[in-house]
């Protein structure tokens, strides 16, 4: 029956949380994610804030969970293409793109990734270093199947090359794949389609993408982490040397009228995090976070500000910077920033000064997922004046969008942290599990 079946959209830790949840209940869950494989925006994380814990440490556990329970279908490389019907009799349809690999076959071996002579860009290394055209999106991915990006494909594009199918002794390599559509009866919907990080380069003033030694948080991340293009050496993109100074910019397109009003939650809890694994790498470098106010208001974020001071010689610095130059004589980024001062009287007094670091990380907005206005469309949800998919009662019913049936839950909905979309991720599913209840004891009474 379909309302004994939930489509869960999006497969970041939200939508994976969720998924599991529902299919211990007994559903059928068809997790549909865009990516070659699920994990969302936490498989790219290093650590994880407030415990320092390891992220894939925590995600990839969950991912095999999700991935091997015999009540969800994974729908990896798909998009929601449509929505028609009502709570408890919808019907989506999602269109699956092709590999061109047998997913039947293939081990995930990366012998036709060796042999391939394409490079491009690698957007889970945030362009940091390159990918081959057919390549595993990162090594725990799941499912651990190969992928071949029909654009950087040279015998997709320009006909020539097959090298991955002769290296391929699984016989996995199928050129022959068209884009598939996917009919799916559901009784509910989950959204769990998270973020994106705000591109930083329409503030001219902090010369993002200009001076090498700016970079965001998302890019100091994979630098950090040991799975990332330098294998977690932090090195500055100028040289490659490791740095003596960072200095951590908060509210980068954040808690800005011209940009994005909102706080965008994490990012001070973020930086915090950056410059305690800075020091852990390194004991000699320093690191100081330019701050806006600091929003610790989840469980132990206060005690890690302090830890942060206290052991690892983190300093903060109560200002906004207002323009980021280079030292001619050094090639370092200079930060120049209000700075107060107090008098002798004890009032307080503002002087512009500046500060010369080695690099600087851009704690960037994070901002909802550019699918939710094509998504919005396409189920009729109201989005909130941010973009985000607005809820019906935050108070008594938090999870529930302006359409019956269908629920969001994680950053999709609000900015939030990985605990909270956890909790949120619980919430959606239970909420399901009660509506689907009660349209099937209104089947049986019909």
């Amino acid at each position: 029956m379909s309302n004994r079946s939930v489509v869960v959209v999006g497969g970041g830790i939200a939508g994976i949380q969720a998924s599991i949840d529902l299919a211990n209940m007994g559903l059928q869950v068809y997790l549909v994610e865009q990516s070659p494989s699920i994990g969302g925006r936490m498989a790219q994380l290093d650590k994880t804030f407030p415990t320092n814990d390891c992220s894939m440490c925590i995600l990839a556990p969950k991912m095999i969970e999700c991935a091997g329970h015999e009540n969800v279908h994974l729908l990896t490389y798909s998009e929601l293409a449509g929505i028609d019907g009502e709570a408890g009799d919808f019907r989506v349809t999602v269109r699956r793109k092709p590999r061109y690999v047998d997913v039947s076959k293939c081990t995930g071996c990366g012998e036709c990734a060796e042999k391939c002579p394409r490079r491009v860009p690698d957007e889970f290394n945030v362009g940091l270093d390159k990918r081959k055209a057919i390549y595993l999106p990162f090594p725990q991915a799941v499912p651990r199947k190969m992928t071949i990006d029909a654009g950087a494909c040279l015998y997709l594009s320009k006909g020539r090359c097959r090298v991955c199918q002769e290296t391929c002794q699984a016989g996995a390599i199928d050129f022959e794949q068209q884009e598939e559509v996917v009919e799916l009866a559901a009784g509910a919907i989950v959204l769990a389609t998270g973020f994106d990080p705000f591109d930083p380069r329409s503030l001219k003033e902090y010369g993002y993408g200009e001076i090498e030694n700016v970079i965001t948080g998302l890019e100091y991340e994979r630098l950090i982490c040991a799975s990332g293009p330098t294998g977690g050496h932090l090195e500055r993109p100028s040289d490659g040397q490791v740095p003596e100074i960072i200095a951590f910019i908060q509210c980068v397109g954040s808690r800005d009228v011209n940009y994005q009003p909102y706080c965008s939650s994490v990012c001070c809890m973020h930086a915090t995090k950056e410059a305690i694994l800075a020091n852990e790498h390194y004991p000699d470098l320093k690191s100081v976070i330019f701050y806006t106010d600091m929003r610790a208001v989840g469980k132990q974020f206060q005690e890690y500000i302090i830890r942060a001071k206290e052991e690892y010689g983190v300093s903060y610095l109560r200002s906004r910077p207002g323009k980021i130059t280079v030292n001619g004589e050094t090639g370092n980024p200079l930060v120049w920033y209000d700075e107060t001062v107090y008098s002798e009287a004890g009032d307080p007094e503002r002087r512009v000064a500046s500060m010369e670091v080695n690099l600087v990380v851009l704690c960037q907005a994070l901002v909802p997922h550019s699918v939710h206005e094509e998504m919005a469309s396409k189920l009729g949800l109201e989005l909130d004046g941010s973009g985000f998919v607005a809820v019906e009662d935050r108070l008594l019913r938090p999870v529930d969008t302006s359409v019956p049936g269908i629920f969001a839950c994680g950053f999709c909905q609000e900015p939030q942290d990985i605990p909270d979309s956890v909790v949120q991720a619980s919430a959606a599913a239970a909420r399901v599990a009660e509506i689907l209840s009660l349209a099937s004891k209104e089947l049986e009474h019909a």
